[in-house]
């Protein structure tokens, strides 16, 4: 595979190895707001560049393989890459009407999400996710008050920029470690997290700390919801999906010969933990059907 893929990329411009690059190296951006900052690049691309079908053909293959646990991205590419036939002006079109969808998609799922919750709520949620933030800017939006508890997501800290993203829009934020999910679950009305990838025997792929905090809210009899479109399902399951992990060193643990820091981004989270999944498609009850 790696030969292949090395194969590939000779034949890739530096503008193109750049997109591929910015899309690997960015462990901030939830999947959503990631897979439409990839789109926004390949408009550029196209209307910059120029590229011919087959270079095109050959980035897309690239940017779909980068991120394996963010089914958001590879589904949406390939959306693109089923109207790349057609030739590069074809391409844009794609481009720009998957972009609309997942838009589109975000919108109704924060409308959902909203009128489904209590009145005055205490959110907790995990990490960045830009569906979730979607969610908190139109609650904000229709002055529908609220407050967060927000992990900082380490090591990473995506937590963070969430918070700095509520505190703009002068929403209470309460910003703690993610050690201490356990403490603050009980404080929370609902418990949301986005989805990176819905994996098709019954478990849903995210940023990790995510399953402890599902745990906790069952524990504590807190509502787990989800927030994750249709882009996100996946035809395989648990034991072929591959789990990002990142060097040791973000860690920054003591150096010895005995220490082995691991740093796996992601983890799968078993959809039994789950109250309810949101999607573009309506509100479900997990592990039934829809909910009316």
């Amino acid at each position: 595979m790696q030969g292949e893929g090395t194969g590939r990329m000779q034949g890739l411009d530096s503008r193109a190895h750049s997109i591929l690059a910015g899309l690997r190296a960015d462990f901030q951006s939830g999947a959503t707001q990631l897979a439409l900052n990839t789109l926004d690049q390949l408009l550029s691309y196209l209307d910059e560049v120029g590229p011919d079908v087959e270079v095109l053909s050959r980035l897309l293959a690239e940017l779909r393989a980068a991120r394996p646990t963010m089914c958001v991205i590879g589904n949406a590419l390939a959306m693109i890459e089923q109207r790349l036939t057609c030739g590069p002006q074809a391409a844009r079109t794609a481009i720009i009407d998957t972009r609309n969808q997942l838009q589109d998609a975000t919108a109704v799922i924060a409308g959902h999400a909203r009128r489904h919750l209590p009145k005055n709520p205490v959110i907790m949620t995990h990490s960045a996710s830009s569906m979730v933030l979607a969610l908190f800017r139109s609650m904000a939006e229709h002055n529908q008050p609220f407050s967060v508890i927000c992990t900082q997501s380490s090591p990473g800290f995506e937590g963070h920029s969430l918070a700095l993203a509520l505190n703009e829009l002068s929403i209470p934020v309460t910003l703690i470690t993610d050690a201490q999910m356990g403490l603050f679950v009980p404080q929370a009305d609902v418990v949301i997290t986005g989805c990176d990838t819905w994996l098709a025997d019954g478990c849903f792929i995210n940023k990790s700390g995510t399953h402890l905090l599902a745990l906790a809210a069952r524990a504590a009899e807190k509502p787990f919801w989800v927030l994750a479109d249709s882009f996100r399902n996946s035809d395989v399951d648990s034991g072929s999906v591959e789990l990002e992990e990142m060097p040791g060193e973000e860690l920054k643990a003591p150096e010895g010969d005995w220490i082995t820091p691991r740093n796996v981004y992601f983890e799968r989270v078993p959809q039994s933990l789950v109250s309810q999944r949101i999607s573009e498609q309506g509100v479900f009850s997990c592990p039934a059907g829809p909910r009316r």
